[in-house]
């Protein structure tokens, strides 16, 4: 298929294009910056000029193309308003040029996340029909973008990923850092419990789900059935790196201001950064934890990627490319 991938430049979107090109795949790429086109390239990916603000350059990149993966989007913003203009509006705006200019679309595929679903009871993973309760700005702005999409008269497959990891991640490479000094902190007792996706397992699962057509119409979860407490993560990679870190707990009444600070220092500095008061409910939730089964009956996909495995391979990549500084 001719497939329109939007966020290829970005950790997901770039091991996704690899991967779509890889199974055949002709891939176009919506990018902003020409600086990226290169990038791009080297990836097996067609860029396309243009931007989710600008209808026009939609309508351009939606030339021929059979599939849509839109993988785009802010995980870190000042408000809440910044995260839907973007993760609602963006998805509206891409809905909106499809109907225009590609009507009899195959497959629309949104990559979502964990956090449109909420946190989890300790013990029981949550379905992927089950009650979406986020506890964030970013979490109701993914819950946005998905009743967008399945508002609409496309054949839509939603594919939510838990907390993601692997090379080119830059969100998990500073608890790779901080380990690395040899003294981390967890917040609580360190007992939360958590699923995660090595990238390359959760690109296979969105190939996948755009080339299945009994996918129309549903919602997968793409995770590790493997849990894991927060604690026990922090260890696995200082194994990754050799490092036995001393593990700080950080009880809530401490954890919050904190957590305020680094998003003030963020703020004064004009950076976003998703270490915020906003993100505390998921910080201390006791469990996200998502049900894979449908993905592995309908989609004959499970991630094969452990932690071990995943946690030295990405550790691996990072000190290759002098990113553990």
């Amino acid at each position: 298929m001719r497939i329109l991938l939007t966020g290829a430049t970005g950790f997901v979107g770039s091991h996704l294009a690899e991967a779509l090109v890889a199974r055949g795949h002709a891939v176009v790429a919506l990018a902003r910056r020409p600086e990226s086109y290169a990038v791009l390239e080297a990836l097996g990916a067609t860029p396309a000029p243009g931007s989710l603000e600008d209808a026009g350059s939609l309508d351009g990149a939606l030339e021929g193309v059979g599939a849509v993966i839109h993988a785009a989007g802010l995980t870190a913003a000042a408000s809440e308003a910044e995260f839907l203009a973007v993760n609602e509006g963006g998805t509206r705006r891409l809905l909106e040029a499809v109907a225009r200019r590609a009507p009899s679309l195959r497959r629309f595929v949104l990559v979502s996340s964990q956090a449109a679903l909420g946190p989890s009871k300790r013990g029981t993973p949550l379905e992927e029909d089950a009650e979406c309760r986020p506890v964030t700005a970013y979490g109701r702005s993914k819950l946005a973008a998905e009743r967008a999409v399945r508002e609409r008269a496309v054949p839509w497959t939603i594919v939510r990923p838990p907390p993601v990891y692997g090379p080119r991640d830059r969100e998990f490479l500073r608890l790779f850092r901080i380990v690395r000094r040899g003294i981390a902190p967890v917040f609580g007792t360190g007992a939360q419990e958590l699923c995660f996706v090595y990238v390359t397992d959760l690109a296979e699962a969105i190939a996948r789900a755009v080339e299945t057509p009994a996918a129309a119409g549903r919602i997968y979860h793409a995770a590790h059935p493997q849990v894991v407490l927060s604690r026990d993560f922090t260890r696995a990679v200082g194994r990754a790196i050799g490092r036995r870190p001393l593990l700080v707990p950080v009880p809530a009444i401490l954890a919050w201001p904190i957590v305020a600070l680094i998003g003030r220092a963020a703020a004064a500095a004009g950076r976003r950064t998703v270490v915020n008061t906003d993100k505390m409910a998921e910080f201390l939730a006791p469990s996200w934890l998502m049900a894979v089964d449908r993905a592995a009956r309908e989609l004959g996909w499970q991630a094969r990627t452990g932690l071990e495995a995943g946690l030295a391979r990405t550790a691996a990549w990072y000190g290759r490319e002098g990113w553990l500084r």
